[in-house]
This record gives C-alpha cells, structure tokens and sequence, in this order.
C-alpha cells in the first residue's frame, strides 16, 4: 500500500512538473538579457523596460482589460440570474442552456458566433462582437457558481423572510444577495480571467483593427520569441493566477466542484 502511495505522488509530481516547467521557464527567461533568447546569458529587466514602452502592446492590453471588464460585468448580472433561476425552478433546459457554452469546443463557438455576427445579423467585427462572445462563453461559469453555492444553503432563510412579511424583492436584497455575494464576485473574477485569457473565440470574432493581448502576443511568436513576449507573458501570467486565487478565496466550495 505504501509503495502504490509513493508511486502515486511521483507521477502527481512528474504531471506537475510537466505542466509548471514551461511557466516557469517563460518567466525567467523574461529576464534574460539577450536578443535571440536561445540560451541564458544574464540577468536584465531590459525587457520589461521595452514592454512598457510598446505602445502596440499597451493598447492591446487597455482593449482587453476594458472587454474583460464589460464583459465579466454583464456574464456577472446574467450569469446570477442563470443561477438562481437553475436552482428555484429546476427545469431541466435551464441547465442546459447555461452549462452549453461552458462545454462546447471553443473553436467551434468561435466560427459559430463569427457565421451568427455576419450572416445572420451583418454585424461587423470589432468591440461589440468580442463582448457579446466573451459574455456568451462567460455566463454558464458564473451561473455554475452561483447554482453551487445556493445548494448549500437552508430553504428556511428565504421562507422565513417571506413569513415575515418580505417582498420578493426586499428577500433577495437582504437575504439572497449578502449571501451569494461571496459567489457572485467569484464569479466575476473567473469571467474576468476567462475574458482576458482568451485567444480561439477572440480570434474568430475581433475583425480587423482590434487586437487584445492575447492576439497581439501571438502576432509576435509568429516572428520569433523575444523576451518581451516572456515578459508580457509573465505578467498575463500572474493576473491570471491572481485572479483565480482571489476567486477560490471567495467560493472554494463552488470552484471545487462542492456544495
């Protein structure tokens, strides 16, 4: 039994090591001091210098900190109401509906909103098309979230705010929201890092003209890897994992799968 457990927690450790080298090799070769970025040659944050001084760069990350924040804010709103109406109703498409976008290939939600914008709607690509998709793919998360956490809780709270006399809207007020409002900003932090992160679906729906970071850092791969684009990766790197310790923080039960 021991020897299984030691045998267990080597390949856990060689998955790991599998997954998190590569991260770690992108943010400490971020701080080499050399052009081609072949092999290690010193310690420099010339590079983080150079990326605060690309404008490119800059403006494609204001873009994508400004739909990530419309968009995770409308998932957010949509997603709560997903949510609460899953777990009241209990009707069996409701899940479905949310939880679709959640499971479907983002490549192919990517060239499905991309024939919906211009064939069906005429829409030409650009911020309104990038939001629109990143709420569409952001809403079953938050839903799934808010959905865990009103699980978990005593029906006896809400009946009894209703015995007292409490409107529907005077219960989720004062009752409903202060209780999910730990799921709730979970759920915006998840849509917001999902947001920012994205690549497939932004590129199928961004048009011309409009770059976020993760399009403008793949513009640049296709030339070679500097290490600004280390740089640059190190920080989206750490917003994201930023993002998603603050979200487990705030409902570890939800993002556990629990509840």
């Amino acid at each position: 039994m021991r020897r299984g457990k030691l045998w267990l927690w080597g390949l856990s450790l060689l998955v790991y090591a599998f997954l998190y080298i590569p991260l770690a090799v992108v943010v400490l070769f971020s701080f080499n001091d050399s052009q081609l970025n072949a092999e290690w040659v010193g310690f420099t944050t010339h590079w983080y210098t150079v990326l605060f001084n690309d404008r490119d760069m800059l403006q494609a990350a204001a873009n994508s900190l400004l739909i990530a924040v419309v968009a995770s804010s409308a998932a957010t709103l949509l997603g709560t109401m997903a949510g609460i109406a899953m777990h009241r109703y209990r009707l069996r498409f409701l899940p479905l509906l949310a939880i679709t976008p959640v499971a479907m290939p983002e490549i192919l939600l990517g060239v499905s909103l991309l024939l919906f914008f211009r064939q069906v709607l005429d829409l030409t690509l650009g911020f309104v098309s990038i939001i629109t998709a990143h709420i569409t793919f952001s809403i079953g998360f938050v839903a799934i979230i808010i959905r865990a956490r009103l699980a978990g809780m005593d029906e006896s709270i809400f009946e009894a705010a209703r015995d007292l006399g409490a409107t529907p809207w005077q219960t989720f007020r004062r009752v409903t929201l202060p209780l999910i409002l730990p799921a709730v900003v979970a759920g915006f932090l998840m849509s917001f890092t999902l947001s920012i992160d994205d690549f497939v679906i932004t590129f199928f729906t961004a048009g011309v003209g409009v770059a976020t970071l993760p399009l403008q850092i793949y513009s640049m791969i296709k030339v070679a890897v500097t290490p600004e684009v280390n740089a640059v990766s190190t920080l989206l790197m750490t917003l994201t994992l930023t993002m998603i310790v603050l979200a487990a923080r705030f409902a570890p039960d939800a993002l556990k799968g629990r509840g």
